[in-house]
């Protein structure tokens, strides 16, 4: 069959890999890809913000599914229209998409449903958000309620931290429409993990799982990021929880958005935190993570065109998921002052001999110029390695790292770092 992907970054370029090779797929095209995706799909220059260039390609090619990468055309409605010109389609709907486009939206119906999560308040007066802070003390949370790439949380230490955060987002308007609305929530302990399921109607299909690192610097500090770096599978999630996540967080906010006429097909991504209290919600994504679509699809043994597909045409009940052994990481390399300003068209060299290290390297923001690549993005690649332990795949991941040749470009060094220190414990106490 013929595959259409909509999107242009890591995780884009992460599902364009693994389609080139199911056996179940024939042909690849990618909206706008990147040239990493290149290597792998027909890349035509469509952004995922035109959506009636991405119908008419879809018609142009007569594409046997669609499957929408990033957040903002989900939440668009991109995947309402292309159901209604008839075409298979791995996505949610408009109305489902709400539970990652409002952040107020889905910490209501997480109530509604009974899912465990924080206590929170939505404000849109910055006076009575400030009230809030002083009240309930740090440290404390801040969300812009919309779309904000990643970058609109704020896990505030002090409650001076968080006062400058809401000013920001309500009065200096620092992510537009987006924050125009700020969620705040108490702040949860624990240990965070990913857990993504494929959702078909009312199959429920839990992936493996994954542990992203959110802060930008080593040792889990400095602020939160779309994401540095991840791995699959995240040990602190054993059967056990897996189970509790799928019943107590996945199925429940489901049945949810059902209730509302929003029927679910595409990705539901859990973020949770581990407390003592047991698993809670820290927010929903309705597409895969990114970056911990990229150790996924390294360790996904299963044919990744049919699995979609099945939950296109609400087939997923027929579907078992097979996957690798061992440990997939994925270390994000990104341009120099992300999440903030940084400089646009540096030269990336030694891509080749990072491969020939063994390892991976997907493309997220990346650009051709004059026949090299460069960067024009904030998070600009993710190197990925397998290995039968995390620390091998770690060690591997930071060996092929030293073969890069971009001065400009940043990374952290501990990814994987829970995993690894897991590792040891046991091989000590053996």
């Amino acid at each position: 069959m013929k595959v259409m992907v909509i999107g242009g970054g890591g995780r884009e370029h992460a599902l364009c890999w693994k389609l080139k090779r199911s056996p179940s797929v024939s042909a690849v095209i990618c909206a706008p890809g990147n040239p990493g995706i290149a290597r792998e799909a027909r890349c035509v220059n469509i952004g995922v913000e035109d959506l009636a260039g991405i119908i008419n390609l879809a018609k142009i090619e007569s594409a046997d599914l669609i499957v929408i990468g990033p957040e903002v055309p989900l939440v668009a409605g991109l995947g309402n229209q292309l159901r209604s010109e008839g075409f298979a389609v791995f996505g949610p709907d408009k109305a489902a998409a709400n539970l990652e486009g409002s952040k107020s939206f889905s910490k209501r119906l997480m109530y509604e449903a009974g899912v465990p999560t924080a206590r929170f308040e939505v404000h849109v007066n910055c006076d009575e958000a400030i009230d809030t802070i002083r009240s309930w003390g740090a440290p404390i949370v801040i969300k812009a309620s919309g779309l904000a790439a990643g970058k609109g949380v704020v896990v505030a230490q002090t409650e001076k931290e968080a006062i400058q955060a809401v000013k920001s987002m309500l009065a200096g308007n620092v992510f537009g429409e987006a924050g125009s609305q700020v969620v705040i929530e108490e702040c949860l302990i624990g240990e965070e993990a990913s857990c993504l399921f494929i959702v078909s109607g009312d199959t429920i299909l839990p992936l493996a799982s994954s542990q992203d690192h959110k802060a930008l610097l080593d040792g889990d500090l400095g602020p939160n990021t779309g994401g540095m770096g991840a791995y699959s599978p995240a040990p602190c999630i054993t059967d056990e929880v897996a189970e509790v996540v799928l019943e107590t967080i996945a199925r429940p906010i489901i049945a949810a958005l059902k209730k509302k006429d929003a029927e679910f097909i595409g990705i539901l991504y859990a973020g949770i935190m581990l407390t003592k209290d047991g698993p809670k919600t820290l927010e929903f994504n309705v597409r895969f993570g990114d970056p911990e679509c990229q150790p996924l699809m390294s360790r996904l043994k299963s044919d990744l065109g049919e699995l979609l597909l099945a939950a296109a045409e609400r087939r997923l009940h027929d579907v078992k998921l097979a996957w690798e052994d061992g440990t997939a990481l994925c270390v994000v390399v990104a341009s120099d002052g992300y999440p903030n300003h940084f400089e646009k068209a540096q030269l990336i060299g030694g891509l080749d001999a990072i491969e020939a290290a063994g390892a991976i390297v997907f493309h997220a923001g990346t650009d051709e110029k004059d026949g090299a690549i460069v960067n024009k993005g904030g998070r600009v690649l993710g190197v990925t390695a397998s290995a039968s332990s995390a620390k091998e795949a770690q060690t591997i991941v930071y060996r092929a790292l030293k073969k890069l040749d971009w001065p400009g470009g940043v990374y952290r060094h501990d990814i994987g770092h829970r995993a690894v220190t897991r590792e040891n414990k046991q091989s000590t106490s053996i």
